[in-house]
């Protein structure tokens, strides 16, 4: 585990650290080797620099969002950004994380992109990539 995705799971309440290390676990199976690190205070994955997915603590319980998650066509990933297409889902326990759902949303992840990392050199417009 990255040891600063290991200090922001540490900061964590008992139940919401459990839920962190387990969707860190998953989401590692899944994105063999891709980067992750600590953006924006949360843990977030990357594809060539562009983020996939990533994790936070909020007043709702652990979001999960995918930066491109909108266009997965997942009822499930209903919390939709307003902006960009950005999709979530909250978690307030372990037990809610369907395995098979998650794998399934992080294959898409590798398949499904839109560019986040050249969105500011593009004045806010977001392109897709895959």
């Amino acid at each position: 585990m990255h040891p600063e995705i290991q200090f922001y799971h540490s900061s964590l309440e008992n139940s919401e650290q459990k839920i962190c290390e387990f969707l860190e676990h998953t989401i590692n199976s899944v994105l063999k080797k891709q980067e992750s690190k600590i953006w924006h205070a949360h843990p977030v994955w990357f594809i060539d620099e562009n983020p996939i997915v990533g994790y936070s603590k909020q007043k709702k319980g652990i979001r999960l969002m995918f930066w491109s998650g909108a266009d997965f066509e997942e009822e499930d990933l209903s919390v939709r950004g307003e902006k960009f297409k950005d999709a979530s889902v909250f978690y307030n326990d372990v037990s809610e994380v369907n395995v098979k759902d998650l794998k399934r949303w992080l294959k898409k992840s590798m398949d499904i992109q839109w560019d986040y990392k050249n969105l500011i050199k593009r004045k806010g417009k977001l392109e897709r990539l895959k």
